[in-house]
């Protein structure tokens, strides 16, 4: 059974793909840091995390993806950078709005349509 996870759950595990350092384990500090949020916001939301099988926390060493979580959490950051070219490069949004509209978009917008925009930014690469 596939779980459903909430769009800042996503955010999380993207969040210690992206802060996790070369032991692949990233530290509290660093996700509530790169995300804005309080302490025991981010410590809450790796105990739900952990329990679901998406992160395995060591206190005091970090937390680090389980492949499922991987999956997940490099599946939102694919879609990120495809949200963000597109506004970007096609679009003409500035940087940071491209990145902070795609971190909204990344959440909601279907396979199919994240399938097109990337088939239509190669192709306009290839050119």
């Amino acid at each position: 059974m596939v779980q459903e996870l909430s769009s800042n759950m996503e955010d999380y595990l993207e969040a210690v793909l992206l802060v996790a350092g070369d032991n692949g384990r990233a530290r509290i500090t660093d996700i509530r840091d790169m995300l804005g949020v309080k302490t025991p916001s981010v410590t809450g939301a790796v105990a739900a995390l952990v329990k679901m099988g998406f992160l395995r926390h060591e206190p005091y060493r970090g937390v680090e993806l389980t492949p499922q979580g991987r999956a997940v959490a490099e599946d939102v950051k694919r879609r990120h950078a495809i949200l963000s070219r597109f506004l970007r490069e096609v679009i003409g949004v500035s940087a940071r709005t491209a990145d902070i509209d795609a971190c909204k978009m990344e959440h909601t917008v279907s396979r199919e349509t994240i399938s097109k925009l990337h088939a239509y930014l190669h192709k306009q690469t290839d050119k």
